[in-house]
Formats: C-alpha cells, sequence, structure tokens
C-alpha cells in the first residue's frame, strides 16, 4: 500500500474535499479494545533559532464559545459499514491511514446541534417513592465543583518500537484497535492543551475545587510522552516531536508552542493507568529481558516483529511473550509516523529489504513505574506530586493509591486507587485488567473503614472500572486463579469488592476511564427497601485521544432531604478553526466513521465466559446482579434530536444516605440558617 502523501502531491486539507475546519472476546478486545517560530525548541537536548524563524512562538487559543454539552453537542452521521476504496462506499479498516481520501467519502465532516443533551435524572438508588418528591427538592450546600480527564495518550509517533502497522497487517483483530494506530497520534499534546484551556474558561464561570486525572496520561509508558503530558499542564513550551525533530519548522503539528496551562489555582492530582507502565498499555516492558523491549526505546532502527504477534489462538496469546515465536519469519517492521509530512503518513513498515533506520533519542527511555510517579513532582502546578505526595511512606516503592480531602470543611474524601495489574505478576495476558494486590486491598478496606468512621463521604477514583467489561476483553476483572502463569494473584474477587463497595454506604461513586466510553452505572443496594444507602454509582469518562475527546464535570449537593445529587456533564473542548486540535476532532470522527468502535456499550452478563472454547466457567462480569445474559437496565445512553450518533452522556445522579449520616449533615447544614 502507497499512502505516502509527500510522493502523490497531495495538498493537505485544500479546498471543500475534507472540509477540515467545520464547526467478548480475545479478538473483540484486540478490536475494541496560528504563527510562526522564533526558535526550535529541541527540550532537554538544544535549543537554537534555525534561519527560517520568525518573530513568535507559537500559539494555539481555542474557540471564543466555550460551553458544555447541555448546550451543543457534535454531530455527525454514520455512513454505512465501509466496503473498500472500490465499492465506493467507504474504505477499508487497513486503509485507515489514507488521510488524503476521507474527502471523498465524507468523512471527518460534522456540524453542531441546535440543541443540547439534557441532564437526566437518575432514580435507580433510590426507594419507588423518591422520583415524585425529587421536583420539591431544593440544594442547600454544594460540596464540590471538580473535572475529570481520561485517557489523553500523549504519544511519541516517531518512536520506533510501536506496533503501528498491525492495523493494517490484520483488520480482522487489530483493524479498530486505535491505541496502535489512528491519525489523531500527531496531535495528542495539543487536544489536551485545548482541554486544560477550556477547563480555565469554565472556572472563570463557576470555579472548580479540583481536576483529576484516571490515567493513561502516556500511550507507552516514554519519557518525553510523560514530560509532554506534565509540562503542557503547567503550561511551558512544548517540543511535540522526537529523535530529529522532522518537520518541527514547518508542520503544524510538529512546531514546538507554547501551552497555556492551568490555571494555577486549580489543585490537579493524578491516578496511574495501564499505559503509564506497560508497553502500549498491554506488556511489562521486563518481563523477559532478552526479549529487548526496553532496549527498543532508545533504538536506532525500527522494531520488526513476527506477523503474528497478536495471534487469536487463545494457546498462544500473545505472541510477544513467546520467545520461540518471536524468533521466527515472517517479521515486519512496525512503523513510526514521518513528521516531515502534513498528514503523518506512515512509513518503515511491512516487509523490507533493509532494517529502517530511525535517529535515536534518550528523552524516549521507559519509565519504570517509581520512575513515572516521581516525575510529578518535578511540576510547576499544585500540589507538588500531584497527589503522589500524600502515599505513605511506609509503603513500598511505587506505591500509587493516596487519598485527599478537596476541602478540609467538607465531609468529602477522595480515594485515588491504583488498579492496574503489576509488572511482575506473570501473566501472559494483556495486562488491561482491574487487579488489586493484598497491600491494595488492604489499604483500600482501611480507607473505607476511616471514611465511614469519620462520617465522610468518599469517592474512589481508579482507572479500571468494574463489573462493565465482559469476560475475555482484557479490561474485566482479573481471575488470576484461572491464569496459569499467574505468580501474583488478585487478592479480591469482583463479587467481594462490590459487596465491600455496598456495605460501605457512605461512598457515592466509583470514576474510571479506560474504556473510552462515557458510561454511567448504578449498582443498587441489595435491600433497596430498607438500605437503599448501600447503593453507589459508576460513571466513566472517555477519552481525550479518541472520539468523543471529552473530559467531564461533576457537581455534588446536598439536598434539603439530605439526599445527595451528583450532576455530571460531558465537555467537548473547545477547539478553533485552523489548529491542530480541531485537526485532531476531524481525524476522531472520521476514525469513527471508518471504524465504527461501540460507543454505546452495554454487554450482556453470561455467566460463562462467551467465545472462550468449552465455555469454562467464570465469575461473571456483574455478580451483583442477575446472571442471565441481559444487558445493564442501568446502562443508558443520551439522545438529541436531529443527531444520528451521540456518544455524550449527561445525568444528576440521586444517592441515598444512611440515617447517621444524615443526622451528621442536618447538624453541620441546617436548612434554616
Amino acid at each position: 500500500m502507497d499512502n505516502d502523501d509527500s510522493k502523490k502531491g497531495v495538498k493537505f486539507l485544500s479546498g471543500d474535499d475534507l472540509k477540515m475546519f467545520r464547526g467478548l472476546t480475545r479478538r473483540e478486545f484486540i478490536k475494541y479494545s496560528g504563527g510562526t517560530v522564533a526558535c526550535i525548541y529541541l527540550g532537554l537536548l538544544t535549543t537554537g533559532c534555525g534561519s527560517n524563524s520568525g518573530s513568535q512562538i507559537v500559539r494555539y487559543p481555542i474557540d471564543d464559545t466555550v460551553v458544555k454539552t447541555t448546550s451543543r453537542v457534535l454531530s455527525f452521521p454514520i455512513p454505512p459499514q465501509p466496503a473498500g476504496p472500490d465499492s465506493g462506499t467507504g474504505l477499508y479498516l487497513s486503509e485507515l491511514p489514507l488521510i488524503q481520501q476521507y474527502g471523498k467519502y465524507g468523512y471527518g465532516d460534522w456540524s453542531y446541534s441546535s440543541e443540547g443533551l439534557q441532564i437526566l435524572p437518575r432514580f435507580d438508588l433510590m426507594s419507588d417513592a423518591f422520583p415524585a418528591t425529587a421536583a420539591s427538592l431544593t440544594r442547600i450546600e454544594q460540596f464540590t465543583n471538580f473535572f475529570t480527564i481520561s485517557d489523553i495518550h500523549i504519544t511519541d509517533k516517531e518512536a520506533p518500537n510501536q506496533l503501528i502497522y498491525l492495523q493494517q497487517e490484520d483488520p480482522e483483530n487489530a483493524g479498530t484497535n486505535t491505541s496502535i494506530y489512528s491519525p489523531v497520534m500527531t496531535c495528542t499534546t495539543h487536544v489536551l492543551d485545548a482541554a486544560i484551556q477550556t477547563v480555565n474558561a469554565l472556572h472563570k464561570k463557576n470555579s472548580f475545587d479540583f481536576g483529576i486525572s484516571l490515567g493513561d496520561t502516556c500511550n507507552n509508558t516514554s519519557y518525553n510522552e510523560l514530560r509532554w503530558y506534565i509540562d503542557v499542564i503547567d503550561g511551558k513550551l512544548i517540543t511535540p516531536s522526537s529523535g530529529a525533530h522532522l518537520g518541527a519548522g514547518s508542520i503544524d503539528y510538529q512546531r514546538p508552542y507554547q501551552a497555556a496551562g492551568l490555571d494555577k489555582s486549580i489543585p490537579f492530582y493524578q491516578a496511574i493507568g495501564n499505559h503509564d507502565h506497560f508497553f502500549i498499555g498491554s506488556f511489562p516492558v521486563d518481563a523477559i529481558p532478552s526479549l529487548g523491549l526496553r532496549q527498543s526505546y532508545l533504538s536506532k532502527t525500527v522494531w520488526a516483529v513476527p506477523d503474528n504477534i497478536l495471534t487469536p489462538d487463545p494457546d498462544n496469546f500473545p505472541a510477544l511473550f513467546d520467545m520461540n515465536n518471536f524468533t521466527k519469519e515472517p517479521k515486519y517492521y512496525a512503523g513510526v509516523l514521518n513528521g516531515l509530512t502534513p498528514t503523518g503518513t506512515i512509513i518503515d513498515q511491512g516487509t523490507l529489504s533493509a532494517q529502517p533506520t530511525v535517529a535515536a533519542d534518550p528523552n524516549r527511555r521507559s519509565l519504570l513505574r517509581t520512575e513515572w510517579i516521581h516525575e510529578f513532582f518535578n511540576t510547576s502546578t499544585t500540589p507538588v506530586g500531584h497527589g503522589f505526595n500524600l502515599v505513605d511512606p511506609t509503603q513500598q516503592a511505587g506505591f500509587a493509591c493516596y487519598s485527599f480531602l478537596p476541602d478540609p470543611k467538607v465531609p468529602l474524601k477522595i480515594i485515588v486507587l491504583d488498579n492496574t495489574q503489576s509488572e511482575t505478576d506473570g501473566s501472559t495476558d494483556i495486562h488491561g485488567h482491574g487487579f488489586l494486590d493484598a497491600n491494595r486491598w488492604a489499604w483500600l478496606k482501611a480507607e473505607l473503614v476511616a471514611g465511614q468512621y469519620a462520617n465522610q463521604l468518599m469517592i474512589i477514583a481508579a482507572h479500571v472500572p468494574i463489573a462493565v467489561a465482559n469476560i475475555g476483553t482484557e479490561m474485566e476483572w482479573w481471575e488470576s486463579d484461572k491464569d496459569p502463569n499467574a505468580t501474583e494473584q488478585n487478592a479480591v474477587t469482583l463479587k467481594e469488592l462490590v459487596r465491600t463497595l455496598q456495605e460501605t454506604p457512605n461512598l457515592l461513586l466509583w470514576i474510571s476511564g479506560h474504556r473510552h466510553l462515557n458510561t454511567v452505572k448504578a449498582f443498587v443496594s441489595p435491600d433497596r427497601v430498607n438500605a437503599p444507602e448501600k447503593g453507589f454509582w459508576q460513571v466513566e469518562t472517555s477519552s481525550l485521544r479518541d472520539l468523543p475527546q471529552q473530559f467531564r464535570t461533576f457537581e455534588i449537593y446536598l439536598n434539603s432531604d439530605y439526599t445527595v445529587s451528583i450532576v455530571t456533564t460531558n465537555v467537548d473542548p473547545a477547539v478553533r478553526e485552523g489548529s491542530p486540535a480541531a485537526t485532531s476532532r476531524y481525524y476522531s470522527i472520521a476514525t469513527q466513521q471508518i471504524i465504527q468502535t461501540d460507543l454505546q456499550e452495554n454487554d450482556h452478563n453470561y455467566l460463562t465466559a462467551y467465545g472462550i472454547p468449552g465455555g469454562i466457567p467464570v465469575e461473571s462480569m456483574d455478580p451483583s446482579r442477575l446472571q442471565n445474559g441481559d444487558t445493564d437496565p442501568t446502562i443508558i445512553y443520551g439522545s438529541v434530536p436531529g443527531v444520528p450518533y451521540c456518544a455524550s452522556y449527561n445525568a444528576e445522579l440521586y444517592k441515598q444516605l444512611s440515617p447517621a449520616m444524615i443526622s451528621v449533615l442536618k447538624a453541620n447544614y441546617p436548612i434554616a440558617r
């Protein structure tokens, strides 16, 4: 396949064609899962002014209109499933890189809706009589207003050890896996910068008490990816290229630019995700030292991998961990993006006669978990450490759990939980599961007990959601006892975890990312009539990398009947026409129109692992409800008149409190004050 637009003479985004700037099985996981430059700034390498330099540093201000999805949403059509360039109905999945053809099929075309997405009242946790009385309630106190971002996946697109070509080489299984390739890879820092500016604008209207990132800051554990992430938030000069810094003086997404930075009055906290400490979020970097995976980050040559690296054969999955298989032929070169081309053309991919070379870059080094945590202490925003300064110093190195009170005067505690897998768990499976070792499980239980005893309402912030991903999708709760290679065991079953959470009546909600969805789920009390306070909510925040490229806001109120309301709303970054962030929006919509990932997912709750040979009995996806194969009635998605496809969801989530907690709140927040 030849998609080098520099050779074809394609002028990127010219004319009307592209309409650029308009205002579960293992197999299933693989599928889904303005200005000029004064100086070419080379990060930690060198600084200097080139002969073609202008007089200004590039900045990318956002659009003047900053609103939430309650005012408007993105609207774009979902065309029939693509059947190939020759059919006239679209592109093959393997030809996702053919960006110059997007305009031919109308991909990336979008507009704003004339109406916004409503905030839907949700009473799932309440008694049957409650909805009739909800209309008479008033809000007597706002406990907090905060925002979440997740799955930013800042990407070094020129790194030599990616799996880009896999998306074209294996379209049946990897064709829709945007973690390994999507055109949005060119502009990941720019989208984050636009999101941060949008946060700042909203902060001026209704101030945020704090913000929290739910993980996957990086796409591939690299130092430069993490530094770009932190430096965008800190408002530093960003050099979004690596190696030879090709195109840094001429290509918009490669140009150094000045990030706006988060408003210094907003404390920002961080959770860890699987992509932050596993190779492409999936493999422990040092699991097999002889594989040379750690060295591959700093290589001068593009990585060569076997053609069945992610074989769908369940007896040999994934092939990366099989050294005998890894050394076999045929092999292909995994590819990099060419920063000299306006669309980021894939080069150095497939079967080649000579091994391609790249400019090595020491800033591409893969970070250990401890190094990743330590980097958050090198920051100019607050708090220094971004939460990791609050980790118990008696804990082992690399411990990434902590808790904090956003406001000491408000009875609300945030529990930041690392529920990603361990680098030393021995598993040869993809490391995207939910997991708690014995130490983390003991810590969580202690935090829940302490919060309950202190009469604090609680929110758990973790990367991986619970009870929403089916067995075999690699995103479910890890059943380590069924993994013959496991050297560490999951300390708690999902059933026990949910039961413990339900026995903590002050728990309001579990917030997470990971699946790139905007899903809200109710964990209803096992005794909804007599003890409705045992129910809690789970709210997922979608990815900033992939469509819908949104973040969330949470406003938590105490109501006049001493119930709690959680108003959660999606926000589109207010990208400005002509900016790289606008390019990324175009790319993300086009990608969705081509691959058509289900962004309104609601899996069936089977008792057996659907699709695994023999139907091996396993703990179901959600042990808290009937295991009868039905979808979850509490998972619903929003719709807007005239909008063909909506990937957002806004809601007001009501939560009943225990009699003991109501008494405490009545004393501290009387209605007549």
